[in-house]
């Protein structure tokens, strides 16, 4: 198969030198990223890709089987480094795409050299000395919901997702982000992202990682990236003054500042 089609793999920035790998969320694609390239492109090699079932990937590679656990997400970004033949990339990964790269990392050290999680979470239930952000009846509620009637959840938990109410147009670009994804797929992904548990991954992380958190986020709350900077030694964590669980589109410049100077350390 060819892994550059089946990924919708994009490339850009200078033929040489450091990569980057950017990784989407939930019911999103690399367009989520946009207003990130730019400011990546100047000095590093830039690489965007859907996952399988997300936005302009070939949907008919697409298997319940395999994209029911996070590992089948991690096999995408693995698949696509050994295309690429890319070594020490740092993977850049939104929301449970972090906890891909940490996965993806495990399988494959030689290609991902370094993290960045964007408002990550390993879990999203609470549990004892461990706050979520969501009890077990909230997920279910959440799964329910989405499954029973996809286009109308997008449009209710969209904008809730995104925050920033006073920036209406935010919330829409997720929302038709969200419709756009296959109810079917989104269905799988939705309950392979909110009901995993990645707590014990993060144990396995040895390379450096940036922690950026958001200072109000209904998905990911403080409680999180501070649970997941604890756990990740050779970690730091920044917080990035943004709302939303969404920091590349609603802070653009904060974010991509945090990025950059992360980059900047490791050369």
């Amino acid at each position: 198969m060819d892994i550059r089609s089946r990924n919708n793999v994009t490339v850009t920035g200078p033929a040489e030198g450091p990569v980057v790998v950017l990784a989407h969320g939930f019911g999103c694609d690399q367009n989520m990223w946009r207003l990130a390239v730019p400011a990546l492109e100047k000095r590093y090699r830039v690489v965007l890709f859907d996952y399988v079932g997300s936005g302009g990937s070939d949907l008919s590679a697409f298997t319940q089987e395999r994209y029911s656990s996070l590992e089948g997400y991690a096999q995408d970004v693995v698949e696509v480094c050994d295309e690429l033949d890319l070594e020490g990339a740092v993977f850049v990964g939104h929301s449970v795409s972090a906890m891909v790269g940490v996965l993806a990392a495990r399988m494959a050290p030689r290609r991902i050299g370094a993290l960045v999680m964007v408002a990550p979470s390993p879990c999203y239930i609470d549990d004892d000395g461990y706050r979520g952000g969501f009890t077990a009846d909230d997920i279910d509620e959440l799964l329910t919901s989405l499954e029973s009637n996809y286009l109308g959840w997008s449009s209710a938990m969209a904008p809730v997702i995104m925050g920033n109410p006073g920036r209406p147009e935010l919330g829409q670009e997720l929302t038709n982000s969200f419709c756009a994804t296959d109810p079917d797929i989104a269905a799988v992904f939705a309950r392979t992202t909110f009901l995993s548990d990645s707590r014990e991954d993060l144990k396995s992380v040895t390379v450096p990682t940036l922690v950026l958190e958001c200072s109000q986020d209904v998905i990911a709350p403080r409680e999180v990236g501070a649970y997941v900077h604890a756990a990740i030694p050779s970690s730091r964590l920044v917080t990035l003054d943004a709302i939303g669980h969404c920091p590349q589109l609603s802070a653009p410049e904060t974010t991509n500042k945090a990025v950059l100077d992360f980059l900047e350390s490791l050369r």
